[in-house]
């Protein structure tokens, strides 16, 4: 993995939620926060089959992120802005391994009660950008996958 998948993967997994960008039906953009787990620069999620995101992913999979601090100093800030395509997971071997991995980075999920109606996404990047100002202000490394 080159060196800049490797800073966005470990970033990734030493954060906690993400701003997910979908496109409703109508073309507007829509941003949500979603708790994810990632594996390498591949992100994870569930939500509920009936949520605006679930929608807008099934109707266009083409979806945008970032990561990042609430950073009180400018020049310190670092982040991840990844394009990516979402699909929906079904394999229930992966679905299991997805809960496995979300359920170490919140010991709390273990205890929320089954839904039927909470689907599983797979973010799969297709290109991405690592901020990182304390290089130099407006410094971005960018990758293509």
């Amino acid at each position: 993995m080159s060196d800049v998948k490797n800073k966005i993967s470990d970033f990734l997994a030493s954060h906690p939620y993400l701003n997910l960008a979908t496109v409703s039906p109508d073309g507007t953009p829509l941003v949500h926060t979603v708790g994810y787990a990632s594996e390498g620069t591949t992100v994870y999620f569930v939500t509920d089959k009936n949520t605006r995101k679930a929608k807008n992913i099934s109707n266009n999979p083409a979806v945008a992120y970032t990561v990042d601090e609430d950073y009180k100093d400018l020049a310190k800030i670092q982040g991840v802005q990844m394009k990516g395509r979402a699909e929906f997971v079904t394999d229930k071997t992966i679905v299991e391994k997805i809960f496995a991995i979300m359920n170490k980075k919140y010991s709390y999920m273990k205890d929320m009660p089954e839904n039927p109606d909470y689907i599983f996404f797979k973010i799969k990047p297709v290109e991405a950008d690592f901020i990182d100002n304390t290089v130099k202000f407006g410094h971005r490394d960018h990758v293509n996958f």
